[in-house]
């Protein structure tokens, strides 16, 4: 006995249950599993519908065709040019000259090892000249530099040609026979001292081809060159009339189309100079396939009368209404009835047709089904296809007359979520671009500013309840 009293026996604790414990580590679980959920769950994010318009990339580079008659020389010799390029001469002004012994090149390169002076004009000509360039130079359009290079240089030797012109006299005289011919314009127009094979081309000539840059050669003419008879020295553009023709996507070939009277005349912005002006379209397509679309002028060709490509932008009418994201978009498609079978019932009046069903006892019953009307036409109404299914007779008021329900169609919308669930509403698109779309506003079943719509389309289904 004595033993058993001295046992020491370890006592337990009784559990004892905290209840805030026990809801604190609810709270925690649920809290847990919601944020998994959360990250696992693709989010729907909603658009709020905004009135803008599209700014179209109508940037195109064009490959002028002017009137361009290519003179040949009469002459064999060494060629000194007096007209500057890109300038008005008129009938009898003298163009260039033809050394037939060289003589003449002999001096002008003697004269450039010595002392030579420009005149306050020739110098403020050549001032105007490089102000131009810079004001107008654009880093992408590396090219430019090899064309004013060519420009300066036909503008210098044609102010220091001017200087020895006296010296060809006497180099005439001093021989007794004409050595140095004299050439003169025989018409008025613009001179350019260069060729590239692009001269006799028509809008009706044109190839995708033409359009490579990598391909295309120009060749100058410039002084004190050997030519030969027969072999060309300048061109001249005699009309101010000249056109420009660029290659489009068949979308816009559509467009200038369909709307010919609409878009009769274009405004074009040289991207050159940023001048504007106004280009009659005239449309082609060549055996290939291929679609131009050439652009006249009556002005400003003097400005280009040395560029066979030029960089354009076509300022087409912007059309405005409701802009909306293109992955917004989707197509759905409905119950097409004629509009006969639509009436209105049910407690709050709204829309829907009489419905033929069948009670337990197998007896023809009509019930009335809301359904709403998504779009219609002067004859037809688009019907959601969620309450009715093919194959469903539907009757028509006020008589015995049956539609059995089975044409489709398939209308372009969006998801609307101002209610708290998606909910289709039909648009209509008046222009688009590889991001955006404007859609028209305040039509009977479309969109109207600041209402919300899903972002992405896909994911959400039809009358889905959405949570943002």
């Amino acid at each position: 006995m004595a033993e058993d009293r001295n046992r020491i026996t370890k006592y337990r604790r009784p559990v004892n249950l905290n209840i805030g414990m026990v809801i604190f580590a609810v709270i925690f679980i649920y809290v847990v599993i919601c944020v998994i959920m959360y990250f696992k769950t693709d989010h729907i994010v909603g658009y709020s519908v905004m009135e803008g318009s599209l700014t179209s990339n109508n940037i195109y580079k064009g490959i002028a065709l002017r009137d361009e008659k290519v003179v040949t020389s009469q002459d064999a010799g060494y060629i000194n040019y007096f007209a500057r390029e890109g300038e008005r001469v008129a009938v009898r002004n003298l163009i260039y000259t033809v050394d037939e012994t060289g003589r003449l090149a002999d001096y002008i390169k003697a004269s450039e090892s010595g002392e030579n002076s420009l005149s306050e004009s020739d110098l403020a000509e050549l001032k105007t000249e490089i102000t131009s360039f810079t004001n107008r130079f654009d880093c992408r359009q590396f090219s430019d530099v090899y064309n004013f290079k060519h420009n300066v240089e036909g503008t210098v030797l044609k102010l220091a040609n001017f200087n020895i012109l006296e010296n060809a006299d006497a180099l005439n005289d001093a021989s007794g026979t004409a050595l140095i011919n004299y050439r003169y314009a025989a018409d008025s127009g613009i001179v350019v001292f260069s060729t590239d094979g692009y001269e006799n081309l028509t809008l009706q000539d044109m190839k995708a081809e033409y359009f490579e840059e990598e391909n295309y050669e120009k060749k100058y003419f410039v002084n004190n060159d050997l030519v030969a008879a027969g072999d060309p020295v300048y061109k001249l553009s005699q009309s101010e009339d000249w056109s420009i023709v660029i290659k489009v996507e068949k979308d816009l070939w559509d467009m200038l189309e369909k709307e010919k009277d609409q878009y009769d005349y274009v405004e074009v912005r040289f991207l050159k100079n940023q001048y504007t002006a106004w280009g009659k379209v005239e449309l082609y397509t060549n055996e290939e396939g291929d679609n131009f679309v050439s652009l006249t002028f009556t002005n400003s060709m003097i400005t280009f009368c040395t560029d066979r490509f030029i960089d354009i932008e076509l300022l087409l009418k912007e059309e405005k209404g409701l802009k909306i994201p293109n992955t917004s978009i989707v197509q759905k498609e409905f119950f097409i009835v004629p509009k006969g079978y639509v009436t209105k019932g049910g407690k709050r009046g709204e829309y829907g047709v009489l419905l033929e069903t069948y009670d337990d006892e197998g007896n023809a019953i009509t019930k009335f089904v809301e359904t709403q009307i998504y779009h219609e036409t002067e004859t037809e109404y688009y019907l959601d296809d969620t309450v009715l299914r093919a194959g469903n007779d539907i009757i028509m008021p006020e008589s015995t007359e049956k539609y059995e329900v089975h044409k489709t169609g398939t209308l372009t919308g969006v998801y609307n979520i101002n209610k708290g669930y998606a909910d289709f509403k039909e648009i209509s698109i008046l222009y688009d671009n590889e991001e955006y779309s404007v859609v028209k506003s305040n039509t009977m079943y479309g969109l109207n500013v600041y209402d919300h719509i899903v972002l992405d389309a896909s994911m959400v289904d039809d009358n889905e309840f959405i949570y943002e």
